[in-house]
């Protein structure tokens, strides 16, 4: 059973630098774009292509896959098994209810990576047009535009979130380093919080307007979501400042995959919250 949930421990910090790795290559790719012509705005289905086109693309990709699937794993634990102990308030749902979001998210990612390995080429690679595919399918549903803006208000909490912890380094709790190491990581930390507070603040906010004029287009994936921020007058700038937050959010995944705290449930526990599933409770 040990062997078990130091396996599962070993996993999730290989997931928490598959993330960093996919979130510092849209980072880079996007300060490129600030700072020259020759950048590429993209997300981070853009980002696991731009790694597959490199010098031993297929095999980065292939780890790239496997870490992305360790991640959808533990945040999986995390939501379902409580591996945080975040408890069954209404704060504790919201958090895991969030990050069972993630572990979808992070599924499809690690799908999408051994897509590209198995020579399946880039099919869905716009997140934009992916955003706006099930924007359009929500909004055929009963209750669809109010369905699309609680998504979207749900995002727009998200980042609220995200801008707290910037704010207050809450993140701090969870991480085992020494004041030395913490010097550079709560930087890290608060820079790629605050940005990617932002970012998520307009896909929040294009998925509001989407059901406001219940119209799929106006939805935004990552990718859409910076290019938005680009365009903006007076916009190179504040777009420059997010492209290097999610930059240092890339590298502070890194620093997450080495300290932070891994707390695999036992075997008995996940067996019990399963059971309490299974009774609806």
């Amino acid at each position: 059973m040990a062997e078990t949930r130091l396996w599962l421990e070993w996993l999730a910090r290989f997931g928490y630098a598959a993330r960093g790795a996919v979130t510092l290559v849209v980072g880079l790719l996007a300060l490129l774009a600030a700072v020259s012509p020759g950048g590429d705005v993209t997300g981070s289905r853009g980002a696991i292509q731009t790694i597959f086109t490199q010098p031993f693309g297929v095999a980065l990709i292939a780890i790239a896959a496997a870490g992305l699937f360790g991640f959808a794993l533990w945040r999986l634990c995390q939501s379902v098994l409580d591996a945080d102990g975040r408890g069954r308030d209404a704060k504790g749902l919201a958090v895991r209810l969030g990050q069972g979001v993630s572990a979808v998210t992070y599924l499809g990612l690690g799908i999408f990576a051994v897509g590209l390995v198995l020579g399946r080429g880039g099919g869905g690679a716009d997140e934009n047009e992916s955003v706006r595919d099930w924007t359009a399918w929500l909004l055929t549903q009963p209750f669809g535009r109010w369905l699309v803006a609680a998504v979207g208000l749900a995002v727009i909490g998200a980042a609220l979130g995200m801008a707290a912890q910037a704010w207050t380094a809450r993140f701090r709790e969870e991480l085992s380093c020494d004041a030395r190491a913490a010097r550079w990581v709560v930087p890290l930390g608060r820079a790629g919080y605050a940005a990617r507070s932002l970012v998520f603040l307009l896909i929040g906010g294009f998925l509001v307007l989407a059901a406001w004029q219940s119209d799929p287009s106006e939805a935004r994936g990552l990718g859409g979501a910076l290019l938005a921020l680009q365009a903006q007058p007076y916009g190179r700038g504040l777009f420059g400042l997010v492209a290097l937050g999610l930059a240092a959010f890339g590298a502070f995944e890194f620093a997450e995959a080495r300290y932070r705290r891994i707390r695999p449930p036992r075997p008995e526990a996940a067996a019990a919250a399963v059971m309490r599933a299974a009774r609806g409770g």
